[in-house]
């Protein structure tokens, strides 16, 4: 009944493929997927799957769901297994996969365009690029995973047959054709469905059957697949017309055949003890699969050399795909391998031939200087030179299937990612071969990786650099892998971008500085190689081979000749081939052997043998070479013994017969000898290597246009040996005549442990002694000559003299290169002197850093202080025509609101019982006290009891650099014409400081003159108190009077407007209008005195809430505090204060009349014990005439300290019980009449009480009284009641008149700023100190505190209930805090990521919560969007006064939101490895990085989220 319902609902709604899947999938939930019946039913519509699947047009939703079936039918080994035997699966998913395949099928361009029979995928077609094929592909390689069914396939040989014929389908897809003439028009992104198909539909299915292959009993399996692997092969030779020589001009990058039989092949030795030769091929067939993976190589080198640059960027994608991480293992490996292979059987002078007339580099191979290459423009064959020897190095260094194993490859790919740059423990992971992996089935994560990484690296903690970016868990190498195990030939291996490559070089050139190794530049190190597989000792042969030798031989020659186009890196790599050659000899030599001497015997005049150890000795006279007719050796005369000549040409002739001898006795096949004919033929007729080359037919496409080069015969002197030659190396990289020595000489232990430290690391001239002691310890011959050479006084080469006709014929390459030294050079210098700006001149975050400034501060005796414009350059005075102004920084702050009363933050709610209510913040209660204030008292003078900008207040911070203002507004205008796209607007105000580029938004101007009274004043004024304060008196009385300069219109006074306009633009309206009738002068009054007050505060917390640190103000010399003074009192005093309620009076006159204010129907003024001291000081310092004199100053502060310590007595004494109070006032009566009546707190303290009694401020609320006991205690209140207004204070003092801080012990804090402010000029430490020592009363103390206490005893005949708590102030706050977040991110994911919106009560999509005051929040939700803000920003705004500090909760990271401005800051919860989970996509366990959560407040609390933070973007209110 199943079968029925399934076969007629599938049937029915076929046109409907949503309906029978839906179907399908209802069904499937109420079927054990054990139903063989419904396993079989499924199988039997496989083939219609397919074709639905190609019709969808929702391909990638009905392909998870059909995975979703699948994965759980054919994951159950048994059931696959059964389904196998009984339903032919295997067949049905590979026919199916064939048939899916042929529907997209097209003619191979491949070789031979026109006759080629092979047919490839088309990558452009959707099935493609859409991977419409992946859930078969899925399914099949999911049961393949299952050892029975996969033994089934491998026994099979026409599922065999049937599968290789589907892999060559891909077999040579996507082919690249270089483009010659134009840019390509249209630049194709085939090449991503070609990688992704090669990977999933070839090698992925092959990594599966490797798994069934480790052990012995599998050989049959290998035997199969390579057999019907290598017919396959064979068929597309064929198909393709393919004989020896690969089309020019083209490559592909995808020959899933060649990597079938190699991988094959390895798992073959490597598992299953396979005699490698019983399954390789013959001869001819090995010489065609070596054709186009060397292809590759060399296309992968034209390519790096832009070669192949009107391709577009897409050919360097294919290249740099070709070598990535979870591509390689798949690719390159396997094509290095099967080389590796070839090479191992192949004769080694055709294979070395054939690399390089691959890689078009034969006609440089000639001793001339001059040369003339028919296939290669000049400016590539250097690059392309380098291509070839460096593959040479890697084929015959690499062991990845030569012998290493699993764990040796595991540690050679981390050590090569980890020496290219520190990484991180998941990009570890992601750039080491993944699994199923081609050697070992290491599955990176597991143990074997964990136990590797902490064996060859170090774990660095997250860190920060000065400039503020945050740094990730990095894993750096330990200091013995530098020293051991750096391997610079895995590293090029590994490289998807070459700068990784020098990137590594330049780590491993710190490394040797720091551990004193090596000063200099080092040359990459040589490393041991792991030995080699008995089954690929041949490799060794192609150390060993003539056409090696002389390749090497000539390049040494032509470096030592400064011949173009040779590079440091191609002197490298030719000395890299020697010493392999060394390391890897066949067999010791017999000295005795050849003791009569090697030249007599020698018919061949390059080298007698293909010993390397012999040939380096081996002497060459003279070499026939043919080069154009315009070469310097034409004009050289022959050597004057015609004998010499003779016998080159006897020679010769002598030479051609042994070649043709030995090219028909020593080749097996026709094909070799015709490749060693062509490539040796020259060689070994003295005429080096290349130059008479006959290229067959195809490479005719390669010749460069214009006629064939004039060639003539020339013959050189060369008169050197392999030796020699590097001897004399040795003398040109040091620059010294005979700077070789051979190190035997002096100690003979070195030929026997020649394995020295010192040679591990160094330059050239390293590389070349360590081959030289090698050469020596191989053969006493080679010793005997070494001494031989080095005892024959040398000349040093000399330079290389150019002439003017030679300059201009100078390779373009060569200047290039030097032009780009000489860039780098310069960048990186200039990168130094930046970083040294940095750390000296912007470390915002280094508050003890005395930065220079270009504000000069001037000697004492000067009056003017002189400016640098950062612009013009120009220095001088501020001037009222042209002033100078300070570049700063206005923003609104809420920081100071976020104070409590309290030691430990306030906790994140993480659960409906946690709660954070904002009632005792410093802002909250700062709010209660002015309306509490307001509702009893005088409007204006409320305003001037208090001080606002708690919240929204503004802070003004500066670079430190100044300008003109006009250059300022020219600068403005050039930035509003700049079409560069910039992270500021320009509209707004804001702008990039021109020195240092800090953020800023306007621009503060310096008053002219010094400005700072900055003569030392002394500790006693000759004028009394009493004359002081009248002073003070007639001085503000004069408010309205100005100075010409300033009431005249003038440049300056019309920017100090505009700075006022600016601050006050900065905040909300909200945050600056207190008064009950809006628009009143006293908002304006209260909200100019108020920034002094707010920045001096802001000020007081960057310095951790107290001055006993000392020192300049926080930012070093970068205040602008003094500037932003002058602009305020300006403006202050344009209001003036009516005499009759000007506060001074109040507190050093007695008034006469007191009961006035009770007549009044008028609300009474604020009693001046509920004032603000801190705020009444301000209003006195900024409506006094600029500039301001000290001994004025210090009478204000003794006049206000004395209404201070009145305050503070009064708060006592209604903290106190009623017993206390009667003991405190009966004490103080019995020493009232005291000489020192007036300066002893007992006293004070018992006639406050006394005088408050009179009034009913003692009868309410005596529930809640805290007894005061001892005086000790009530000295200490005393203390904590006065500090904060010292310390205002002295930060004034300090920017008004330049006075030190000095440090100090924090209990020492109270006397220390009291002696620096001058109100105890006297103090000696000797006596017992008590703050009221520091009073110094204008009037009768008595007289003043009986007036101030009767304002309150009168309000509180009418308010009693108010009394108290207006009288008790809380002077202590703590500094302000982020909430602190819970160890595991967990725990706050869990709470936040399904909780309901408060105002929408919705679940957001992105929710978020402000880790300032903890308020959840919907990101981006246009649910909570009020007057077209969305919920962040206008959060921002109410809590932060435009700032905010968010944690996204789906994704953990911290946004950043700043007026208009927003940025992603990072994380401030970390994995194990120190590592982020930027939207939780690796779904590791997050622990709180508390470092990076304190540097996130400080940044809050110091303002610098705009210096830091780089990545601003507008959020247009949509957050």
């Amino acid at each position: 009944m199943l079968f029925c319902k399934f076969r007629r609902t599938v049937f029915l709604l076929e046109p409907k493929v949503f309906n029978w899947q839906k179907y399908l999938l209802l069904r499937v939930e109420n079927i054990n997927m054990g139903d063989i019946a419904f396993t079989k039913t499924f199988v039997q519509h496989y083939a219609f799957i397919m074709k639905t699947l190609k019709k969808s047009h929702e391909s990638d939703t009905m392909s998870n769901r059909i995975v979703h079936i699948s994965v759980q039918l054919f994951s159950n080994e048994e059931l696959a297994r059964q389904v196998t035997e009984e339903c032919q699966l295997l067949d049905i998913m590979v026919t199916v996969l064939l048939y899916m395949m042929e529907s997209c099928l097209i003619k191979s361009e491949l070789q031979d365009e026109e006759n080629s029979l092979h047919v490839v995928v088309n990558c452009g077609e959707a099935l493609l690029k859409n991977n419409t094929y992946w859930p078969l592909v899925s399914d099949f390689i999911n049961i393949l995973s299952h050892q029975s069914v996969a033994k089934k396939f491998l026994e099979d040989h026409g599922l065999l047959v049937t599968w290789m014929n589907f892999v060559s389908f891909f077999q040579g897809m996507n082919l690249n054709k270089r483009e010659l003439n134009e840019h390509v028009e249209f630049e194709s992104q085939t090449y991503y469905a070609a990688f992704a198909a090669e990977l999933e539909a070839c090698a992925q299915p092959m990594w599966g059957l490797l798994s069934h292959c480790k052990v012995r009993e599998t050989q049959e399996y290998t035997r199969n697949v390579v057999r019907y692997c290598l017919e396959a092969l064979q068929d597309w030779f064929d198909a393709i017309n393919f004989v020896d020589e690969p089309a020019p001009n083209q490559v592909t990058f995808h020959l899933p055949l060649h990597r079938y039989f190699a991988m094959f092949l390895s798992k073959a030795v490597k598992c299953q003890e396979l005699d490698l030769d019983t399954i390789l091929p013959d001869q001819e067939m090995l010489m065609k699969l070596m054709i186009h993976p060397l292809q590759i190589q060399a296309s992968l080198s034209e390519i790096h050399s832009n070669m192949w640059v009107r391709n577009g960027l897409q050919i360097k994608g294919q290249a740099m795909t070709y070598v990535q991480s979870h591509f390689c293992n798949s690719m390159i490996d396997p094509d290095i391998y099967l080389l590796q292979v070839c090479a191992s059987r192949l004769d080694p002078d055709y294979f070395i031939s054939s690399v390089f007339e691959r890689f078009k580099v034969v006609d440089l191979l000639t001793m001339a200087s001059q040369h003339q290459n028919t296939v290669l423009d000049s400016e590539h064959e250097r690059s392309m030179l380098e291509g070839a020897l460096t593959f040479l190095v890697l084929l015959l260094s690499l062991r990845l299937h030569l012998g290493m194993t699993d764990d040796e490859i595991l540690r050679a790919e981390m050590v090569a990612q980890l020496c290219m740059n520190d990484r991180t423990h998941s990009s570890l992971l992601d750039l080491i071969p993944e699994n199923p992996n081609p050697k070992s089935g290491i599955i990176p994560g597991s143990l074997s990786f964990e136990s590797v990484l902490s064996a060859v690296a170090d774990f660095k903690a997250p860190v920060f650099e000065p400039g503020g970016s945050m740094q990730q868990g990095m894993y750096t190498p330990k200091a013995e892998v530098w020293d051991k195990e750096f391997d610079p030939v895995m590293v090029i291996l590994r490289t998807v971008y070459r700068r990784d490559v020098q990137s590594a070089m330049d780590r491993y050139t710190a490394f040797l500085k720091q551990s004193g190794k090596f000063p200099g530049n080092p040359w990459p190190p040589y490393k041991k190689r792991t030995p080699l597989h008995p089954s690929y000792k041949g490799l060794i042969k192609l150390l060993h081979c003539k056409t090696l030798h002389i390749v090497l031989f000539t390049l040494l020659y032509k470096i030592l000749m400064d011949h173009q186009n040779l590079s440091e890196h191609v002197l490298c790599m030719v000395l890299y081939l020697i010493e392999l050659g060394l390391e890897n000899s066949p067999e010791q030599e017999s000295d005795e052997e050849e003791s009569a001497g090697g030249q007599e015997r020698c018919h061949d005049s390059w080298f007698p043998g293909s010993n390397l150890v012999s040939n380096m000795r081996h002497f060459i006279n003279y070499v026939r070479v043919r080069v154009p007719e315009t070469a310097p050796e034409v004009k050289r005369e022959p050597p004057a013994s015609t004998s010499s000549d003779g016998l080159a040409s006897s020679q010769s002739s002598r030479r051609k017969s042994l070649q043709r001898e030995n090219s028909g006795t020593a080749q097996v096949f026709s094909l070799v000898a015709e490749r060693r004919k062509k490539f040796q033929e020259i060689i070994n007729r003295n005429t080096s290597e290349a130059n008479q080359v006959v290229r067959p037919k195809t490479s005719m496409k390669w010749s460069a246009p214009g006629a064939t080069p004039q060639l003539t015969t020339a013959i050189l002197e060369v008169k050197e040996s392999i030796l020699s030659l590097l001897i004399k190396l040795h003398h040109k990289l040091s620059g010294k005549q005979n700077s070789y020595y051979p190190p035997w000489l002096d100690d003979v232990d070195v030929l026997i442990h020649p394995e020295i430290p010192r040679y591990s690391h160094g330059d050239g001239m390293t590389a070349v002694e360590r081959i030289l002691l090698k050469a020596a310890v191989q053969s006493r011959l080679n010793k005997r000559i070494i001494e031989e050479i080095c005892r024959k006084v040398t000349p040093p080469v000399p330079p290389k003299k150019i002439s003017s006709a030679e300059k201009k014929t100078l390779d373009k390459e060569e200047r290039r290169q030097k032009a780009r030294e000489r860039q780098q050079k310069l960048l990186a210098e200039f990168a130094s002197r930046q970083k040294s700006f940095m750390e000296t001149a912007m470390d915002v975050e280094s508050p003890d850093v005395d930065i220079a400034m270009e504000v000069a501060t001037s000697e004492q005796h000067v009056s003017e202080a002189i400016y640098d414009c950062v612009i013009c350059g120009q220095s001088g005075p501020s001037t009222e025509d042209r002033p100078t102004g300070l570049v700063v920084l206005l923003q609104a702050s809420s920081v100071l609101g976020q104070c409590r009363n309290s030691t430990e933050p306030k906790r994140l709610p993480t659960t409906e019982e946690e709660q954070i209510y904002p009632w005792d913040t410093c802002a909250a209660l700062h709010d209660v006290r002015l309306s509490t204030l307001q509702r009893y008292f005088k409007d204006s003078s409320c305003l001037q009891a208090v001080s606002i900008g708690w919240e929204g207040g503004v802070y003004v911070q500066t670079c430190g650099h100044t300008l003109h203002i006009d250059c300022h507004k020219s600068y403005m205008e050039s930035l509003r014409n700049d079409q560069v796209l910039q992270g500021f607007s320009v509209d707004k105000g804001e702008f990039t400081c021109p020195l240092c580029r800090q953020f800023a938004n306007s621009v503060l101007p310096c008053y002219p003159g010094n400005n700072v009274e900055r003569s030392v004043w002394q500790s006693h004024s000759n004028k009394c108190m009493q004359d002081l304060v009248q002073e003070v008196e007639d001085l503000q009385e004069q408010l309205g009077t100005f100075p010409v300069s300033i009431s005249s219109e003038t440049n300056l006074s019309k920017e100090m407007e505009s700075v006022m306009k600016d601050i006050k633009s900065t905040t909300q309206k909200k945050y600056t209008d207190y008064s009950k009738s809006p628009g009143s002068p006293d908002n304006d009054f209260l909200f100019m005195y108020s920034v002094a007050r707010t920045n001096l505060e802001l000020e007081l917390v960057h310095r951790g809430g107290n001055l006993c640190s000392g020192g300049a103000s926080t930012a070093g010399k970068r205040s602008c505090l003094n500037q932003l003074f002058h602009v305020l009192a300006m403006h202050m005093r344009l209001y003036s204060i009516d005499s009759a309620y000007n506060p001074w009076r109040k507190l050093t006159q007695p008034m006469q009349d007191k009961n006035s204010e009770l007549v009044s129907e008028e609300l009474p003024e604020v009693p001046v014990l509920y004032r603000d001291v801190s705020s009444l000081l301000l209003i006195q310092i900024l409506t006094m005439p600029q500039p301001l004199h000290k001994e004025h100053f210090t009478c204000i502060i003794k006049v206000l300290f004395t209404l201070l310590y009145t305050q503070a007595l009064a708060a006592i004494s209604v903290k106190c019980g009623a017993e206390d109070r009667l003991a405190w006032k009966e004490a103080g009566a019995l020493k009232k009449n005291t000489s020192s009546g007036e300066k002893s707190w007992e006293v004070l303290l018992g006639h406050v009480i006394s005088e408050l009694s009179k009034g009913k401020i003692y009868e309410e609320g005596d529930t809640e009284e805290l007894a005061v006991v001892n005086p000790d205690s009530v000295e200490r209140d005393l203390q904590q009641f006065c500090l904060p207004f010292l310390r205002i204070t002295s930060l004034l003092q300090h920017h008004l008149f330049g006075v030190d801080l000095p440090s100090c012990q924090e209990e020492e804090e109270f006397t220390v700023l009291a002696s620096c402010l001058g109100l105890l000029p006297s103090f000696q430490s000797a006596h017992q100190f008590t703050s009221a020592s520091c009073l110094d009363w204008p009037v009768p103390a008595f007289d003043m505190i009986s007036q101030w206490c009767s304002e309150l005893a009168s309000f509180a005949d009418r308010h009693p209930d108010q009394v108290k708590a207006l009288l008790i102030q809380e002077p202590k706050w703590d500094l302000p805090r982020l909430l602190q977040l819970p160890e595991n991110y967990n725990t706050i994911f869990q709470y936040y990521h399904r909780k309901t919106c408060s105002v929408c009560t919705k679940v957001p999509k992105d929710p978020a919560v402000c880790l300032v005051c903890g308020t959840f929040v919907c990101l981006k939700g246009l649910c909570c969007k009020q007057q077209s803000y969305c919920e962040c920003v206008l959060h921002s705004q109410n809590c932060g006064a435009g700032t905010g500090i968010f944690l996204l909760i789906n994704a953990s990271v911290i946004i950043i939101i700043r007026g208009h401005r927003f940025c992603l800051w990072g994380s401030v919860y970390l994995d194990a490895h120190g590592e982020e989970d930027r939207d939780l996509r690796r779904g590791k366990p997050l622990y709180i990085c508390k470092e990076r959560y304190k540097v996130l407040e400080q940044q809050w609390v110091s303002h610098t989220f705009d210096h830091i933070n780089k990545r601003w973007g507008p959020h247009y209110n949509g957050l």
